[in-house]
């Protein structure tokens, strides 16, 4: 009798545990807080004169937001989107997942994985210490003049990020 009344009290200290462990809660970017990262990040590529493609990507790497101003190349919004997948997927930045998987390094095979785009301009977007989405942009010369304007997106929307 004492031993089904331990079992009994055991069982009932682990219900909780299992259901905590049954549903998870997160952070997300809004979709208006997505919209503002990718126009504040647009408009500091064209200051810069760059005409451009920005994606914005949810945790999961699901696309919320893509603009692509007026001149951009017909591939930018792909690549762009690419990129901010790819940060968010490997939680890297698309430019270091570049440096990490150079021809000839342990890594270099990622690169075939679908949907890797390993050039510079996809960063993560974080705030409280997790990722909660992804930023890619495409068009600028060089993969370090994208992350730029994603840098200068990225602390336009940062008031709205801390919690």
């Amino acid at each position: 009798m004492i031993f089904r009344g331990v079992v009994a009290a055991a069982l009932m200290c682990a219900l909780p545990a299992q259901a905590q462990d049954a549903l998870i809660t997160y952070k997300s970017l809004s979709p208006e807080v997505a919209l503002e990262l990718a126009r504040a990040t647009l408009s500091a590529c064209r200051e810069r004169g760059f005409q451009v493609a920005v994606a914005v990507v949810d945790r999961f790497g699901v696309t919320q937001v893509v603009l692509r101003d007026r001149f951009a190349g017909a591939h930018t919004v792909s690549t762009a989107t690419g990129k901010a997948w790819t940060a968010v997927s490997f939680r890297t930045s698309s430019g270091d997942l570049a440096n990490l998987t150079q021809p000839g390094m342990p890594q270099a095979g990622v690169r075939a994985l679908p949907g890797v785009v390993a050039i510079g301009g996809g960063m993560m977007v974080e705030a409280g210490g997790s990722i909660v989405g992804g930023i890619g942009v495409s068009g600028a010369p060089v993969g370090d003049a994208d992350e730029a304007c994603a840098k200068v997106g990225m602390e336009a929307v940062r008031d709205k990020l801390e919690f």
